[in-house]
């Protein structure tokens, strides 16, 4: 089945492939702000119908009980899509305005390869624990602890890396036996919508374990967060927005999954080999124009080694420019609309007014009158307390601040609403193991350490989110455990 050339999608709803009741919408390239094509647009009664789906698929079939099953349909997904690859790819790299080489990782062969972890897991997983004999109230009884799937999954996700969160959420999702409405965000549907095109032609799903309803409407994922027949929502996106998600959910006290904001702090320590350690922090923020949760947006370095920083990080991000996304060496793309340039403009205007020097960038690219860029940037003259020091902006702005030593550098890193990432850079060992036990947050890189794998728990402390997502961890967010016990 090519895939090529797409113009338009459809919904994915109880095993069938159909357009939605609310019309089309366009799909835009970002890099040059062409149409590419359209979506399919969902009404409230097109989620409806997905709801249902799911629910009756899970109720009435013996998905949730047939592990084997599971694994097959999951292999089954990896496959198809791998022969889909080059594809995907290009679509990504036109409907993301992802850098080329993203889509060998996190924007398409890395989490489409995480879906054979997950049939494995699904497998080799224990589902009943032998917790053995006791005597509650003198009474003689073995025990036991199964595990089982909770149920109805209302996935919503974001539009930076929408494979690698898309299939972060259903893959262990599906193979912990739950079925799943997938809600993707408006600017991204292709990615999802045509994942839902390969399940429905190419694999041996059943009708309703896996739903994909598009819209443009960004309010419509709030309906799996307030409707009685979901269980569970697992939502990745602003902070702000998981908030919502969470009102939501509690009407019902649904359970939730929530991968939100971060503003992590990159810190160097007095030891480290400043140049090195700089070009690697101008590296990550620059990386898909720095629409990451997770990106380092925060470079804290020893007060007195600042100039040198400034220099060293500025050197680096000269040879990081803005590009086109289709270019093998392009590190940098577009931001993924006018509206999120705008945003990320807003910011560096903001870092003016409060007295912070554009070190450079700081505008859109001379070379590029087309495409939402903006050129990357770096902020200094600024404390942690400033605006652009403590909230997200997703885009390839980063802000260096000065630290006072080991324990402030820490402080400055714990200073702040979020908790999701960070890094640190350093030579002496015991040094280092401070840093990282010391920083509360959920993933901690040493000197250029890459923790991103499938079996890696990915999350969250404070206002960065709830639960973990990917490992063990992560699948086991889509079970609950149900105690036996049984006279002897």
């Amino acid at each position: 089945m090519p895939l090529r050339p797409v113009s338009s999608s459809d919904l994915l709803i109880d095993g069938k492939l159909a357009p939605g009741t609310g019309g089309t919408f366009d799909v835009r390239n970002p890099a040059t702000e062409e149409v590419l094509g359209q979506a399919a647009d969902a009404t409230a009664d097109d989620m409806d119908a997905a709801i249902a789906a799911a629910r009756r698929a899970f109720d009435t079939t013996d998905w949730s009980r047939d592990h084997g099953f599971r694994a097959r349909c999951l292999r089954q997904l990896r496959d198809a899509l791998l022969a889909h690859g080059d594809e995907f790819r290009e679509l990504a790299v036109a409907e993301v305005g992802c850098p080329t080489f993203l889509t060998s990782g996190p924007q398409f062969s890395g989490p489409v390869n995480d879906l054979g972890y997950f049939a494995d897991l699904a497998e080799s997983y224990e589902w009943t624990t032998d917790l053995g004999e006791a005597k509650p109230m003198g009474l003689k009884n073995t025990r036991e602890v199964r595990y089982e799937a909770v149920g109805v999954v209302g996935a919503i996700t974001p539009w930076n890396f929408p494979h690698q969160i898309n299939f972060a959420k259903i893959g262990p999702a599906l193979a912990a036996g739950c079925t799943v409405v997938l809600k993707p965000a408006p600017d991204t549907p292709w990615c999802a919508a045509l994942v839902g095109k390969v399940i429905a032609e190419e694999t041996d799903f059943p009708p309703g374990v896996i739903n994909v309803v598009t819209s443009s409407d960004h309010a419509l994922g709030a309906q799996l967060s307030t409707d009685p027949r979901v269980d569970l929502v697992s939502f990745t996106g602003s902070t702000a927005t998981g908030k919502k998600v969470m009102a939501g959910a509690a009407e019902t006290l649904k359970k939730v999954f929530l991968e939100l904001g971060g503003k992590s702090a990159f810190i160097v320590l007095d030891d480290a080999d400043i140049a090195s350690a700089c070009s690697m922090a101008a590296f990550n923020v620059v990386t898909h124009a720095g629409q990451g949760c997770a990106i380092t947006t925060r470079l804290v370095v020893p007060r007195e080694k600042l100039d040198e920083a400034i220099t060293a990080t500025k050197n680096a991000l000269a040879g990081l420019p803005a590009g086109d996304p289709s270019d093998a060496g392009t590190i940098c793309g577009p931001l993924i609309s006018a509206v999120q340039r705008d945003r990320v403009e807003s910011y560096i205007a903001l870092a003016r007014s409060e007295g912070g020097t554009i070190e450079i960038g700081g505008g859109r690219p001379a070379d590029r009158d087309k495409g939402y860029f903006v050129e990357p940037t770096l902020i200094s003259g600024l404390d942690n307390s400033a605006r652009v020091a403590q909230e997200e902006i997703f885009g390839p702005v980063l802000v260096i601040i000065a630290h006072d030593g080991d324990d402030d550098a820490i402080r400055i890193a714990n200073d702040s609403p979020y908790g999701l990432s960070g890094a640190v850079w350093g030579t002496d060992p015991d040094r280092i193991n401070k840093v990282v036990n010391g920083v509360r947050t959920g993933t901690m890189g040493i000197n250029g350490g890459i923790w991103y794998s499938a079996d890696v728990p990915f999350g969250g402390y404070k206002q960065s989110g709830i639960g973990r997502e990917m490992g063990v961890a992560g699948f086991e967010e889509y079970l609950e455990s149900k105690a036996v016990a049984t006279p002897a």
